[in-house]
């Protein structure tokens, strides 16, 4: 394990400093790679290289890792609270903080827990040839009933806000934006995207000329997934009610349900299984350390440790 702060703390340092250089934007993270003492930013005599970058993403939990890598501002948020966090080791490191009793000890134990659960990882691991073919094929069939994909469409929508609660005037304007919108989108020549972004309510899809995404048919609104079933791609429906409002949809693609192929899921498979298996395995192998060596706990006196000595 290494000895890195929680993402949260690293997302907290980077919202106290500015960016290392204001007139550099971010290094897209598909960039050729860096040799690791390439040098990715400083502060004051301190600087810190491509390797301790990586280090520090290694340190990361999945999920926050792969939210780095895909995204530039998030790496540099990384970059600058490592530095931070050098600066502030400086300051410990030359006030002797680490000599206070009561920080020794929390250092101590900060140590006991990084090595024990590294330990522990490193006896829990399963060989690099787990899962083979078999385990891999067995796992797959055991998933299919679970993994199929629904029916999906991949839609747009032109949305006026008119929520069944507004007042009179609230409703009366909508409707005029209403018969704005049907009669544009009914004309000659209309383009959905441009119409959106004029006129739509919902500002992040308006902002793609309307488009929302990929929606699966479980995802979808009643009133809008039974108008799906009579539109072609391409096409647009009338003006469908929902309580919020007015909404106008574009079926931009569409596909049917399927069950995706062992190749498509294989290295989502294969990490899933491993990360069974190592769980399996730490359990395993904490079982038989208490086997081997039998827990005893004074539960008469467990009470007073809460309390105090009294």
């Amino acid at each position: 394990m290494k000895s890195i702060p929680h993402f949260a703390l690293l997302l907290a340092f980077a919202a106290t400093t500015p960016a290392f250089a204001a007139n550099t934007p971010a290094t897209p993270v598909a960039a050729p790679a860096l040799g690791n003492d390439s040098v990715i930013g400083r502060i004051g005599e301190i600087q810190v290289n491509a390797a301790e970058v990586r280090a520090s993403i290694a340190g990361l939990s999945a999920q926050d890792g792969a939210a780095v890598s895909r995204d530039p501002a998030l790496l540099s948020q990384v970059v600058r609270s490592l530095l931070v966090q050098r600066a502030l080791l400086k300051e410990a490191e030359a006030k002797q903080h680490d000599k206070n009793p009561e920080v020794a000890e929390r250092l101590a134990r900060a140590r006991e827990v990084a090595l024990t659960e590294s330990y522990l990882q490193s006896v829990s691991v399963p060989p690099e040839s787990y899962p083979n073919d078999a385990e891999l094929k067995a796992a797959y069939e055991a998933a299919k009933p679970s993994i199929g994909v629904p029916k999906s469409w991949r839609l747009a929508q032109v949305f006026i806000s008119s929520p069944k609660t507004a007042d009179k005037e609230t409703t009366d304007k909508a409707g005029v934006k209403l018969d704005t919108v049907r009669k544009a989108l009914k004309a000659a020549g209309a383009d959905f995207a441009k119409i959106a972004a004029a006129n739509s309510d919902e500002p992040t899809s308006a902002g793609r000329g309307g488009e929302i995404g990929w929606l699966a048919e479980t995802q979808i609104q009643p009133e809008i997934r039974e108008a799906l079933g009579t539109l072609k791609v391409d096409s647009v429906s009338e003006a469908l009610r929902l309580d919020d409002g007015w909404h106008f949809i574009k079926v931009l693609d569409a596909r049917e349900p399927y069950t995706p192929t062992l190749d498509q899921i294989r290295g989502q498979l294969v990490a899933q299984l491993r990360a069974e298996k190592t769980k399996a395995n730490s359990q395993a192998y904490l079982a038989k350390l208490l086997q081997d060596n039998p827990l005893a706990i004074n539960e008469l006196e467990l009470p007073r440790v809460l309390a105090g000595d009294k």
